[in-house]
């Protein structure tokens, strides 16, 4: 079993200077999960900062991504969960 999955970007974006074509996305431990749901904000700001948790990318490079990118990670990330 893969310890993370690369997604390849359709839209690739540049956060801080940087190009990101691709993201790795390790699999969620439960701890992930608890920090995600002690923090703050609505499920999709929750989701988006587990998102950007295992990425080990910044919630605003997250927040740079197209649609179709991000329903590629929540997918994923939905994977992981199964």
């Amino acid at each position: 079993m893969s310890m993370a999955e690369r997604i390849k970007l359709n839209f690739p974006i540049e956060h801080d200077g940087v190009p990101i074509a691709d993201i790795a996305l390790r699999r969620p431990t439960v701890g992930d999960h608890l920090a995600a749901q002690k923090s703050a904000g609505t499920d999709a700001e929750r989701e988006i900062r587990l998102i950007a948790n295992l990425a080990e990318l910044p919630p605003a490079a997250i927040h740079q991504l197209d649609m179709k990118d991000y329903a590629q990670l929540q997918k994923v990330l939905g994977g992981f969960l199964q």
